[in-house]
């Protein structure tokens, strides 16, 4: 597998708009004092919080991105990247498993747009209904580094389109990437062609993170869906 140098910015990662609201709990206070009592509760069942902590078996907390003292200010972004690696699902994804997560991105939104627009459209298949409407915010992110490169393998097993005979290989070459030093691998998009998607194995590889557009994503009765830039 090849090495590829880059010194790119605004990586684009989409996040569903809901995980980008003010926090919820918010409006049921008056005061911070009180708002960090309610985060403290929150924090019980909050993967992210407790990671932060150092209670995630899976997750050395000194890797997060951390907040600054608090009169300074606070670096955005910081508990997107956090979440990327403390909240996974059943199973995993491509290049990770569920016990950690990894951040994912690509080189142009559209293909952002695709990657997410197909797990969306397998959820709504396994309840036979496609009917929804889907606002997503896009983080940007820069990175700096040597990272493997599969763009040249597109035949390579880990790239496989059935998520349950990609997601093993992926995962595997993932971990074993990981043991040896990498920080990341970027690789051909599987639902955008010719789109470039990289993942980030570390907090450490994802450099100044900052919002970008927002997307409108709607299914009216088929499995085919409609972009719109907002």
């Amino acid at each position: 597998m090849k090495i590829t140098a880059i010194r790119d910015r605004a990586l684009v990662r989409l996040i569903p708009a809901t995980y980008h609201k003010p926090p919820a709990l918010r409006g049921l206070v008056d005061s911070e004092d009180e708002l960090a009592i309610l985060a403290e509760i929150e924090g019980l069942t909050s993967a992210r919080l407790q990671a932060e902590r150092g209670r995630n078996l899976h997750l050395d907390h000194r890797e997060l991105a951390w907040a600054r003292r608090r009169n300074d200010l606070r670096l955005y972004g910081e508990s997107h990247v956090n979440a990327a690696f403390t909240y996974t699902r059943a199973g995993g994804n491509r290049f990770n498993d569920e016990t950690r997560g990894a951040w994912y991105c690509s080189w142009e939104s559209l293909t952002s747009v695709a990657e997410v627009a197909y797990h969306r459209t397998r959820e709504l298949a396994f309840i036979g209904l496609f009917h929804d409407r889907a606002r997503y915010v896009e983080l940007l992110a820069d990175f700096i580094g040597d990272f493997p490169d599969l763009t040249d393998n597109p035949d390579h097993p880990a790239l496989h389109p059935d998520p349950a005979t990609g997601y093993p290989q992926g995962q595997a070459l993932a971990q074993t990437l990981a043991r040896e030093g990498h920080r990341g691998l970027i690789y051909p998009s599987v639902r955008a062609a010719r789109g470039r998607c990289l993942v980030a194995f570390a907090p450490t590889a994802i450099q100044n993170v900052r919002p970008g557009a927002s997307w409108d994503l709607v299914w009216s009765g088929t499995q085919d869906y409609a972009v719109n830039a907002v």
